[in-house]
């Protein structure tokens, strides 16, 4: 039987996504034999985020610093602005070191089942970035649900008025994808938004 610290740490892990009781425990289990190595790093980290970590006031990402380190990046394009439903998607994106502009996240999408309007996310945040002028480009990147498609056709709806051209990510087939194993949406996009070969 362990501590009711050591409990209480395991429990907490286990909240976390990707990590159910058993792999909590392992991880405990790994932190308290490498001390120094791993739990003392571990906890001066977490505990740096904390003291630090803020909204950014731009964009909406989360940074140890306001604005982020996105929004002060002076490599960065201003002209270009992609719009996402929640902090992961940026991550995701910005990953993928494909999309040069910044970034404005939504804090979710609308939802007439779960009560999410228009008012309860960022867009009036994002027609005022678009209002103050210099962007050329937003790239709606909303996930391919049912969701995520109505909050892109609404924001499509809202900036329709400025002299922008308004561009969504493709949705259709993923590579090395076999068309057996796809569903008939997935399918149904791919054939919709299909394209001359080269």
């Amino acid at each position: 039987m362990a501590s009711h610290q050591i409990d209480a740490l395991t429990q907490a892990l286990a909240r976390l996504p990707g990590l159910g009781p058993r792999s909590a425990r392992r991880a405990v289990l790994h932190l308290m034999k490498k001390r120094e190595g791993a739990l003392e790093p571990l906890l001066a980290a977490l505990q740096s985020v904390a003291d630090n970590l803020s909204t950014c006031s731009t964009c909406g990402n989360l940074d140890t610093r306001n604005p982020c380190a996105i929004c002060i990046d002076p490599r960065r394009d201003d002209k270009s602005l992609c719009v996402v439903e929640e902090v992961a998607d940026l991550w995701a994106l910005d990953r993928s070191r494909l999309f040069p502009g910044r970034y404005h996240v939504l804090g979710g999408r609308l939802s007439a089942l779960e009560g999410v309007r228009p008012e309860d996310l960022g867009i009036d945040k994002l027609v005022a970035r678009v209002t103050a002028g210099g962007i050329d480009e937003v790239v709606l990147a909303m996930n391919a649900t049912l969701e995520g498609q109505t909050t892109a056709h609404y924001l499509a709806e809202r900036l329709d008025k400025f002299p922008i051209r308004l561009t969504q990510l493709a949705h259709g087939l993923p590579v090395g994808g076999e068309l057996d194993y796809l569903d008939e949406g997935t399918l149904a996009q791919a054939l919709r938004a299909r394209r001359p070969v080269a």
